[in-house]
Formats: structure tokens, C-alpha cells, sequence
């Protein structure tokens, strides 16, 4: 039987040599490059007939887990005098290598919020005109509404402040709230992975043991040394936090939120983007995440148990459960072995992984 890898590597190399045009509202296109004017009209102009894209430019290239670019659009008269959209932000699979990272569920899983899970949020988050994948060449594209000059997107070198992550929290306890033990889950999105289950398929597909071990000795110069010298706890206990985070009550959670997957509005508000590990969980793993990411070491041990109980009230009152403080808070430090092997990972890449 042909593994999936191979079925993807097949479709990519046809693609190369036949090297098709997007054009019809159906087409995926499988580079940037294949992206015509006529493809581009069907998507920003579907609501306005006298209206046309004449032309799309693009931005400099930007990969990571996907393939990036913002595309400038120009169009005619009527385009212009309706004030459409000058540029799109979108994510795409154009390299082989992203295909067959994101194949593994993350493609669904971006395309499954921005058609189903964002329309029932009010939160700050990237709209998208277009978020659809081909399920055999895993060939993508996500066409976002460019926030442009109107958001700072985050970085590590950032010194957050209270209030900002507490923002963070209510953000994420809006959409933790919203689908907390929703019927949901189990019906439209039912298709969606359970984060174990993503957990377990990225080491079955992608070494995400050996990624990790190897991660982890990268790091010796800032881990703490009575850490590092219980490196052989790490990975069993990390198995077990996962296997914890499965037996917990689900909702959505985002499962990325790294500190550079946040921005800040012109108007102050954080917002989160990069959807592509969305999945149904448990939201431990999202707070702790976002508080160890977001703050110093000595923000979060003077912070993080304010943070937490802001977190729980917010949690409650969007639709979630009062949890009891002792029981949050254990969930939230056994979830910070899963936040430790994201981390890792991303230090040293497995050979069919893209550089992160």
C-alpha cells in the first residue's frame, strides 16, 4: 500500500512538472507563482461583478512550519472605487516538506477554524477570505485580511506587562468557554484531532521523542542544571502529562500560543493568529503555555497564580465550569511538560520537518 508520504511526494512532483495555474474558484494553487488575476477575482470580488482583479504582486518569501507571503492586489476602476482589499496575508503547503508536516492533521485543523470555529467568536483574530486544503496533495492555502500597520505581532525579546496577559486569558477563556463540553465536539466538529492524539501521531510520523531528547541537550546553556541532569525523567513524564491532558473535560484550545503567535493592536488589544494546531482539548495547556512564553522567570513566579485565578473567573463566566484553584493549578504544571516538548522540538528538527 502507498504510505501517505509517498502519495504526497507523487502529487508535488506532478505538480512540478506540469506546473498548473489557479484559475477556477475550485483551484488550489500548489506555488504562489500559480496564483493568476482570474483566480484572485473569484475570491475578493465574488460580491461585486463589475469588479476584477488585474494584477497580484508578490511579497518576500517567509517559511516556517508554512509557507508565507502577503500578496499586493491591484484591480480596476470598479475594484478601486469599491475600496476591496490592496493586499492578502496567506499561508500556504508550497514546499514538499510543509505538505508533509501539515498533512498530519494541521491543515484541517486551520481550515476548521477559520470556516466553522471563527465566525462564533467575538475575539482578536485573523479573518480569512479563503482557508481551504486538496485532501490527497495536501496542497493549501489560508488568504487572510492583511492586518498590515495595524498590529505588532510579538516576539521573545518583548517585556510583557500584567495586563497584556491577562488579555491573553480572556482571549483564550472566550473560546475555551464558548465550546467547553459543547455537543459541538462530537457533531460538526467532530473531525477535528484531540490534542493526545495529534501528540502521539507527531512522534509516530515525525521522531517527536528524538526531537525532543535532542532539543533538550541543545539547550544545556539556559536549562536549569537540576534539570538537565533529570533528563532521563523528562520524556516518560511528558508521555504521562499527555496521557492526563486526554482523560480531562474538552473544549477547543489553539495549542501554539507561543508569544509569537500573539500581536498587539494599534488599539492595545492582543490578539492570537496561527490556528494550525487547533484541536479539542483541555485548556491547561493553552494557559500555561501562554504565561510561560509570554513572561521572564521571575514575572512568572511573582504572577502566575494571580493569572490563573483571573484566568478561571474569565473561564467561568464565558461558558466554562468554576474549577476549584488546587485543581487547576496541577493541571496547569503537569501541562508544562507538553509546553517544554513543544519547545524543544523546535530546536532541533527531524530531516523531514521544515526549520521552525
Amino acid at each position: 500500500m502507498t504510505s501517505r508520504i509517498e502519495r504526497i511526494r507523487a502529487r508535488f512532483l506532478e505538480d512540478q512538472r506540469n506546473d498548473p495555474p489557479a484559475i477556477q474558484p475550485g483551484d488550489i494553487p500548489w506555488r504562489y507563482e500559480a496564483i493568476t488575476p482570474e483566480w484572485m477575482s473569484h475570491i475578493l470580488c465574488r460580491d461585486h461583478p463589475d469588479a476584477r482583479v488585474v494584477g497580484v504582486t508578490l511579497d518576500t518569501e517567509d517559511s516556517g512550519t508554512s509557507n508565507r507571503r502577503r500578496i499586493f492586489i491591484d484591480y480596476n476602476d470598479a475594484g478601486k472605487a469599491l475600496g476591496l482589499p490592496p493586499s492578502v496575508f496567506c499561508k500556504a503547503t508550497a514546499d514538499l516538506l510543509n505538505r508533509i508536516l501539515l498533512s498530519t492533521s494541521a491543515l484541517m485543523s486551520e481550515t476548521s477554524f477559520y470556516n466553522q470555529i471563527r465566525p462564533q467568536l467575538a475575539i482578536e483574530a485573523p479573518e480569512a477570505y479563503l482557508a481551504t486544503y486538496d485532501a490527497e496533495s495536501f496542497a493549501s492555502i489560508v488568504m487572510l485580511k492583511d492586518l498590515g500597520d495595524s498590529a505588532t505581532f510579538c516576539n521573545h525579546h518583548m517585556r510583557m506587562m500584567k495586563e497584556q496577559v491577562e488579555d491573553q486569558l480572556t482571549l483564550l477563556a472566550t473560546l475555551h468557554g464558548h465550546f467547553y463540553r459543547s455537543p459541538q465536539l462530537d457533531a460538526e466538529l467532530g473531525h477535528l484531532f484531540r490534542y493526545d492524539d495529534r501528540f502521539a501521531a507527531l512522534d509516530r510520523d515525525h521522531d517527536f521523542k528524538g526531537m525532543c531528547e535532542a532539543g533538550f541537550r541543545a539547550a544545556a546553556a539556559v536549562l536549569p542544571k537540576r534539570l538537565a541532569k533529570r533528563e532521563a525523567e523528562i520524556w516518560p513524564a511528558t508521555l504521562r502529562a499527555s496521557a492526563r491532558h486526554g482523560a480531562l473535560p474538552l473544549t477547543i484550545i489553539h495549542g501554539d500560543v507561543h508569544l509569537k503567535n500573539w500581536y498587539i493592536t494599534r488599539e492595545g488589544r492582543m490578539g492570537l493568529g496561527d490556528w494550525q494546531v487547533t484541536s479539542k482539548g483541555h485548556w491547561s495547556r493553552d494557559v500555561v503555555y501562554t504565561i510561560t512564553t509570554a513572561l521572564t522567570v521571575e514575572q512568572r513566579r511573582a504572577w502566575e497564580k494571580d493569572l490563573l485565578a483571573f484566568y478561571l473567573r474569565a473561564f467561568a463566566a464565558a461558558g466554562g465550569e468554576s474549577v476549584p484553584f488546587e485543581e487547576a493549578w496541577l493541571n496547569y504544571r503537569q501541562q508544562l511538560l507538553t509546553t517544554l516538548a513543544w519547545w524543544t522540538m523546535t530546536l532541533t528538527p527531524a530531516r523531514d520537518v521544515p526549520d521552525m
